[in-house]
């Protein structure tokens, strides 16, 4: 799958782009057969809110999930991350977020390559997050909030949050989030499962905590140029991954030839 010029321009200029209706619901299905039984493993890459039960994110699913294994390779997520950086990627992250009905804590405003540049040294923000909607999002669930325009801003200083939620997080000021507002605004993309937003890892954003009684879970594939890989191994492997090989994309039914016994 390719994006358009208008498409391409959107992105350069506001840092994301939303796109309905790129995953059929009998592909949604699929996937969402599978959220239940990874949110139920008692294994390290699930990580729960501070209530320790409901699950915040399930990091590396694309290693022990048969499904998940082929949408990290899906090409309808691959070629246009491809496109937009220019070359090859590799999966430098992979997680579930799922911001549960009642329990889904907050995202703290914060840009994802200022944690990769400071945790991770990852050179240059030629990485991005591609993020496809397995839950129908809406105004109610904890949606996705971006200040556009805010990727132009570069890295932006940042304070290393451990306390607010169960995650830690590089975090920006209040001050910080006011200013950049008032100079991009604020949108809050929302849309039925199977729809993908693209957006520049210098992107701020954040998202409210979900006291709704409908989940909100999406799939991120954090991509990032083959030749930019991070330089520094401090944090856990399935956090932030160590295999740089470019990802090869799979046949774009790859999800619908899935036999049950392969899920």
């Amino acid at each position: 799958m390719k994006l358009n010029k208008r498409q391409l321009s959107e992105f350069e200029k506001e840092g994301w782009i939303f796109l309905p209706d790129v995953f059929s619901q009998r592909e949604i299905n699929i996937l969402m057969k599978e959220v239940p039984k990874i949110f139920a493993m008692q294994r390290k890459e699930v990580w729960r809110e501070k209530n320790r039960e409901s699950v915040r994110t399930a990091f590396a699913a694309h290693k022990y999930n048969q499904a998940f294994r082929a949408l990290a390779a899906h090409p309808r997520l691959i070629e246009p991350v491809m496109q937009l950086v220019n070359g090859p990627v590799y999966m430098h992250q992979f997680k579930i977020n799922g911001k549960a009905a009642f329990d889904g804590d907050v995202w703290q405003w914060h840009q994802d390559y200022g944690t990769w540049a400071r945790d991770d040294l990852m050179p240059e923000p030629r990485a991005m997050n591609i993020a496809l909607f397995l839950d129908e999002v809406s105004e109610f669930n904890g949606p996705l909030m971006f200040i556009p325009r805010s990727h132009k801003a570069g890295v932006i200083e940042a304070g290393h949050d451990t306390l607010t939620t169960s995650y830690p997080l590089w975090t920006l000021d209040k001050e910080t989030v006011t200013r950049l507002s008032k100079e991009g605004g604020m949108v809050a993309p929302r849309g039925k499962p199977g729809s993908l937003l693209m957006f520049h890892s210098n992107l701020v954003h954040a998202s409210p905590g979900n006291i709704s009684p409908w989940d909100r879970t999406i799939v991120y594939l954090s991509l990032c140029h083959v030749d930019n890989h991070i330089r520094q191994f401090k944090r856990e492997e399935w956090i932030a991954h160590r295999d740089f090989t470019p990802i090869k994309p799979l046949s774009d039914n790859c999800l619908l030839k899935l036999s049950k016994s392969e899920v």
